[in-house]
């Protein structure tokens, strides 16, 4: 049986002969497996886990003509016959399968990849990607908002909200499309090309996956090729500009800084608690648009107007209105689990920030409190503290430790902050909800009134918790019932 080359294949081709292998059956995994096999490709779709809906939606495409393979031992070998495996977000390229086409000389796309071959030739809608180590979400949720403010037909798309093939196949155009893209997802690109793009920031976050922070950093800065209009950078972050300098783009691309300081040319910036650009009006050299105020925003938190500003980069790049973008931005709210308060006990505010899955990510939350107990710990995926105590140890009352690596944050605190004390919480044989139980009332024990008890934990959340939402959940129980046990 002969297959068929997949490269120069669109949605308007026929796919049929073409011989899919999908690694991974997740969200991103289920999509790619369902649109080629809406285009007439032969189907395998491989997954290590059965868990969640992965079999209810493996018994549909089943019934459509796809084999799909589920539970362990499932990815050791790769089929015979394949012309494309298609990759999703996470597998890394020592995985078995993944070497095995790669010794094969197979074409290995992630499903980004393959969402940007499935574009609509008439009506390709442009993408205005974001990247970074933190704010990704927020920052593209954002963009979402003010698209939407000036009357453009846009979704949030890549790793939040709609995977990527869903929606480029989308029968109706899109405008414009807002897509976070994660430094796993950039990896397998290699055609992706952005209208505009945006590095929000770099710092250690899964070195266990990309082996070196160079390496993750070059991952991120994918996000740069072939942009036509605007490469946005973080001023305050050298990586981010010389990601931009080595990236081939589009000849006429502007590069375009953010600061939470005065804008220069060609940036923008804050002025008097003002957002403003000096990048995209006509007097850029002596004059800068309004676009909205801090107050205007969800948080003054310096994370979250530095990711408005780069939204409103990326939407000012564009074309989009002065106006749109501060009717978007004040129209916005976050998405649970991102600086959420969650109650108030005896003068002690909480605030669940579990979306701070890594030392960088917990350093800007902690920032933005004073005095602050701070709740941390789990999975640190290799990276260190040191940095992130040594910057915030003057705004700590305190520190309650949990989840496995907790013993790597305690090293730092003793070593750069010796005398903010600090209480670890074993997990024991209890539940995750009485272990959160002992957290809060451990932190309540430590806080001042007028205090914050902040969950940034710094670490992923897979050791005790299903996820990072389910760590905030449980975190904004168990301050529930201490203050319904208060009375």
């Amino acid at each position: 049986m002969s297959g068929r080359d997949p490269h120069g294949l669109g949605r308007r081709d026929s796919w049929e002969g073409v011989r899919a292998v999908v690694a991974g059956f997740g969200v991103s995994g289920f999509a790619a497996a369902d649109n080629l096999l809406h285009l007439g490709a032969d189907v395998t779709a491989l997954d290590e886990s059965d868990a969640g809906d992965r079999r209810e939606k493996a018994d549909l495409l089943e019934v459509l003509g796809a084999r799909v393979r589920l539970g362990e031992g499932s990815t050791a070998t790769l089929p015979d016959d394949v012309d494309l495996v298609v990759v999703s977000p996470g597998w890394r390229p020592t995985a078995p399968l993944l070497a095995q086409a790669a010794a094969r000389g197979l074409p290995l796309w992630g499903e980004v990849e393959l969402a940007w071959r499935l574009r609509d030739p008439e009506r390709p809608a442009p993408w205005l990607a974001v990247t970074g180590t933190n704010g990704k979400t927020t920052t593209v949720r954002m963009l979402e908002s003010v698209l939407r403010a000036a009357g453009l037909r846009t979704v949030a798309a890549g790793n939040v909200g709609l995977p990527l093939v869903e929606a480029v196949m989308d029968p109706e155009p899109w405008d414009v499309l807002a897509v976070e893209l994660s430094s796993f997802q950039l990896h397998w690109t290699r055609s992706v090309a952005a209208e505009s793009a945006a590095v929000l920031n770099v710092a250690e976050d899964h070195l266990d996956w990309h082996g070196t922070l160079d390496e993750y950093a070059a991952a991120k800065g994918r996000v740069y090729e072939g942009v036509e209009r605007a490469c946005v950078y973080n001023v305050a972050d050298p990586v981010t500009e010389q990601l931009v300098r080595d990236a081939d783009v589009v000849e006429g691309a502007r590069a375009i800084g953010f600061t939470l300081g005065t804008p220069g040319v060609g940036m923008v910036g804050v002025v008097d608690d003002i957002l403003a650009d000096r990048a995209f009006v006509e007097e850029r050299q002596s004059s800068a648009a309004e676009l909205c105020t801090v107050a205007d925003l969800p948080s003054p938190a310096p994370h979250v107007v530095a990711d408005a500003l780069a939204a409103a980069a990326l939407a000012r790049a564009h074309g989009v209105s002065q106006q749109a973008v501060r009717d978007g931005l004040r129209a916005f709210r976050p998405d649970a689990h991102r600086i959420a308060a969650v109650g108030e006990v005896d003068g002690v505010a909480y605030v669940d920030d579990s979306k701070a899955t890594n030392p960088h990510a917990a350093r800007a939350s902690l920032a933005a409190y004073s005095p602050v107990v701070w709740v941390a710990g789990g999975l640190a995926k290799g990276a260190a503290f040191d940095d992130l105590v040594a910057a915030c140890r003057d705004r700590l009352r305190g520190a309650v430790l949990l989840g496995r690596d907790r013993d790597v944050v305690a090293a730092a605190l003793a070593r750069h902050a010796p005398d903010v004390p600090v209480v670890v919480v074993d997990g024991g044989e209890d539940g995750p909800d009485r272990v959160m139980d002992r957290v809060v009332a451990a932190a309540a024990g430590m806080a001042h009134q007028g205090d914050t008890v902040l969950l940034a934990p710094g670490c992923a959340s897979m050791d005790m918790f299903a996820d990072y939402g389910a760590r905030g959940d449980a975190f904004a129980a168990a301050v529930q019932r201490r203050a319904a046990a208060q009375g």
